[in-house]
């Protein structure tokens, strides 16, 4: 290391040996710190490079000269900020025979303000009378670790993330942060300078053992859930976790802490959300069920489900709906599953619902998508409407059977009923002929001259499903659900004016050639 060499003002104070390096030179060749040498009488007397550094000064003169100059360019302050008088500054203190050890001081140029953190120890060398020779101030550059804490302190104060910090040598707070005030209810001065004994963060830890263990070592503590008494006693959950850090040459625990509070009052608003729908959805006396939308395939069933199929719940859960056939066959199927991906609902749309034993019975089917252990799922109600069709049905004979030999009554009938379908109409635009394709007019044709769908099927030389598809689009784009509504409306615009079903007409002619 290089040293700048400034004339003593008191020449020949400091011995050589003969042959042999100066005291000077051998303080410089063993250590790597900044130097400076004072005379007994208070002079300056010599620095090297890196104390000049430390000072922000290119020459001994700027450094004031004297411990007197000095302490004017020169402010002492301890790392807690209290400001040294002149005469307690370690030159003062090594000129009245006192040696410091090591100590931080804050140094701030009075100039400009400008400061370092210097930890300083000093040293008398004496000469062979055992009188003070010279005396040595031996300095180390701090400032850097401490702008780094202060940046930490910084960061730590503003950090939102609760927190608090432990001494590990005799497991004290040494700090908190306002977040972890905020979350807790205790104010600082009953947390710093107090033992985790007394307050203990590792409390209802899940992994206490562990925790403790990796705080006696100073390792990390992992993330685990804990309980934090409060000081009014009541307890909050947290999700904690530890990692060791320095606070100037003091090994510390920085714990962290997360509030689970709501994420709890969260879940069991959700448990307790789950439990209605649940309850609800065993107790409604429709069939329900629950599917996901790719693939249909069955999560759940109510109870009323399984009475109106006869399958048994563990039967179909988990199943395809393709595989049981809820939701018919064909066309019809298709357009439903197309209808519910595309627009996420369906609405009242007639189908016919089999039973484990074959049995079919007609149903309305309603379906809404919904979300379902976050899984996109479709809720579906049907309502049974078989007995209401075979009213319709009834009826419809009774007024084929009048209207077969006295066609005014018919049309009587025809005009009742049309007045009444009218009155239940919204007063949205009516679909006209030209949204239904050829098959279906003249399926809509037959329907209006009140055959059956087996009797279309035989008429028209086609599967009855297919015949039960082309009325269940009907339906769905006149918008009606029963099968009168349907012949009033074609009836109206001029199809199925003749009303004869297979077999009775011969039957008429018989009776009227008799």
């Amino acid at each position: 290391m290089r040293a700048t060499r400034v004339p003593s003002q008191r020449p020949g104070r400091i011995p050589q040996d003969a042959g042999g390096p100066t005291h000077l030179q051998q303080i410089i060749a063993a250590l790597t710190e900044g130097v400076i040498i004072i005379d007994p009488d208070g002079t300056l007397s010599w620095a090297d490079e890196t104390a000049l550094d430390l000072h922000g000064v290119r020459n001994l003169k700027d450094l004031g000269g004297t411990a007197a100059g000095f302490a004017e360019r020169y402010q002492l302050a301890y790392r807690n900020q209290q400001t040294l008088r002149p005469s307690e500054y370690p030159i003062q203190s090594l000129l009245r025979g006192e040696t410091i050890d090591k100590a931080l001081f804050e140094v701030i140029r009075r100039s400009d303000g400008k400061r370092w953190f210097h930890e300083i120890r000093t040293m008398a060398l004496n000469d062979p009378a055992g009188e003070p020779d010279c005396l040595v101030l031996i300095l180390n550059d701090e400032t850097e670790r401490f702008n780094a804490e202060e940046r930490f302190e910084r960061a730590f104060a503003a950090n939102p993330a609760p927190a608090i910090i432990a001494r590990l040598s005799d497991m004290r707070y040494v700090k908190v942060n306002h977040g972890f005030l905020e979350l807790t209810g205790y104010h600082r001065g009953a947390l710093i300078g107090h033992s985790m004994h007394e307050i203990d963060v590792l409390r209802g830890a899940e992994r206490r053992e562990l925790a403790i263990t990796r705080l006696n070592d100073g390792e990390t503590i992992p993330q685990m859930e804990g309980c934090l008494l409060l000081p009014d006693g009541r307890e909050k959950t947290v999700l904690l976790g530890g990692q060791p850090l320095e606070i100037g040459d003091a090994a510390c625990m920085l714990f962290t802490f997360a509030d689970l509070h709501p994420r709890q009052q969260a879940q069991d608003a959700l448990r307790l959300s789950e439990e209605r729908f649940a309850k609800a959805f065993r107790m409604a006396p429709g069939p329900m069920a629950i599917f996901t939308l790719d693939g249909l395939r069955i999560l759940d069933v109510n109870d009323a489900f399984t009475n109106a199929t006869g399958w048994r719940r563990e039967e179909v859960v988990g199943r395809p709906e393709a595989e049981v056939e809820f939701w018919g066959q064909g066309a019809l199927r298709d357009e439903l599953e197309h209808q519910m991906k595309q627009t996420g609902r369906v609405r009242s749309v007639e189908i016919e619902l089999q039973s484990k034993d074959g049995v079919r019975r007609d149903y309305l089917l309603s379906a809404e998508m919904v979300e379902f252990h976050h899984e996109r799922c479709v809720l579906s109600v049907m309502l049974d409407i078989t007995e209401r069709k075979q009213t319709e049905t009834e009826l419809l004979t009774a007024v084929q059977s009048v209207m077969q030999d006295t066609s005014w009554l018919g049309q009587k009938i025809v005009e009742k009923l049309a007045n009444a379908t009218r009155g239940r109409r919204s007063a949205a635009k009516q679909p006209d002929m030209e949204t239904l394709t050829t098959r279906a007019i003249e399926v809509l044709g037959l329907v209006a001259q009140g055959l059956s769908d087996a009797d279309i099927a035989d008429r028209l030389d086609i599967a009855q499903n297919t015949v039960r598809n082309h009325v269940s689009a009907i339906y769905r784009k006149l918008g009606v659900h029963r099968r009168s509504a349907v012949i009033v409306w074609a009836r109206e615009r001029g199809l199925g004016a003749s009303v004869q079903t297979p077999g009775k007409t011969s039957k008429s002619r018989r009776k009227k050639s008799a």
